[in-house]
């Protein structure tokens, strides 16, 4: 007969042995138990989607993830490589590489896999206008008679709606307006780009010549439609600024926008990266279309553009991925042990 202090003994080396392997468990499911995550966004609203998407991953494997704080690509990178932020899931490739260079490369920053790939950028003018004065290329807006048909505002030259200062876009179209001798025949306009993007849309809706930069993913190309409502104009010959200066920026079906094509990536920490690898895996392996991004973009464009709007669109991207979002955290799950 098993005495009462013996049974005690047993029942206590048993639930020890059950906290011991429940510990274990929750170990390998919770890899990020205990730390804390901070996430970077630029001031694009709509990249709060593809954010978020990282962030509710990281919740599932037990990391602690502060709000979102945003600040600007150029001193985002610095944030990253110095610790100062864990992650920003909008790292363009190569449009930020630059950044990336200035703010320690590889040996402070992770960058591995592609989030979403195959982004494009470039120049485009109402197809109307495009027909009727056979605009093809952006170097014709030399011809200041061509230029007076994107005047705004009476001076002459023509509008561009550009890029916010800071993107890094902004640099890429400063740099061509000289490469191309448009300085004298065209104003860059720069500013908020949510603002002066809707001022445009709202000149073409008015049957208005209009001349814009944009890139895709993003909700502009759903409402003003590439091949339908306007055109993209061609670049004479490749220019790029910075360690990208002799970059052909022509694509493979011989289209040359000016812009090379970009993937975005998610970079992060290296330090939290090595020490974190669970994170890592996840960060390498997420991916999420262009179409899907543009999508989600246009119904904040159409009025669904709260943080529970987005939280809802982020939760319904899940539940349509179900498969593959639990595919990804296995692996990230996986990388840890």
């Amino acid at each position: 007969m098993i005495s009462a202090f013996r049974r005690t003994s047993v029942a206590i080396a048993a639930a020890g042995l059950l906290a011991s392997v429940s510990g274990a468990a929750l170990a390998q499911d919770m890899p990020g138990e205990g730390v804390t995550v901070t996430p970077l966004k630029s001031s694009i609203a709509e990249e709060t989607f593809q954010t978020l998407l990282v962030m509710k991953a990281l919740e599932e494997l037990g990391y602690t993830v502060e709000d979102i704080r945003e600040i600007e690509y150029a001193a985002a990178h610095v944030a990253i490589g110095n610790g100062d932020g864990t992650f920003l899931a909008d790292h363009w490739d190569p449009l930020h590489s630059d950044f990336f260079t200035a703010a320690g490369g590889d040996e402070k920053i992770y960058r591995e896999g592609v989030y979403s790939p195959g982004a494009l950028q470039g120049y485009l003018i109402d197809k109307k206008t495009a027909e009727e004065h056979g605009i093809t290329t952006i170097d014709q807006l030399k011809d200041p008679e061509i230029a007076k048909l994107f005047d705004t505002n009476g001076d002459g030259k023509a509008d561009l709606t550009g890029c916010t200062p800071g993107w890094g876009c902004e640099q890429v179209i400063e740099h061509q307006l000289d490469a191309f001798e448009l300085r004298d025949t065209v104003t860059h306009n720069q500013g908020s780009y949510s603002a002066i993007i809707a001022d445009t849309i709202t000149r073409y809706q008015n049957g208005e010549p209009v001349l814009y930069y944009t890139w895709t993913p993003y909700w502009v190309s759903g409402v003003l439609v590439p091949g339908e409502d306007v055109t993209w104009l061609q670049v004479p010959f490749s220019s790029l600024p910075g360690e990208r200066s002799d970059v052909d920026t022509a694509l493979a079906d011989g289209s040359n926008y000016g812009f090379q094509a970009n993937d975005q990536r998610i970079i992060a920490n290296r330090e939290f990266a090595e020490a974190n690898p669970a994170a890592a895996k996840l960060f390498s392996i997420m991916e999420v279309s262009a179409n899907d991004i543009s999508a989600e973009n246009l119904l904040m464009q159409e009025g669904q553009d709260s943080e529970s709007d987005i939280a809802r669109h982020a939760d319904a991207w899940i539940a349509g991925n179900q498969e593959t979002w639990n595919g990804w955290l296995e692996e990230a799950r996986a990388a840890a042990n």
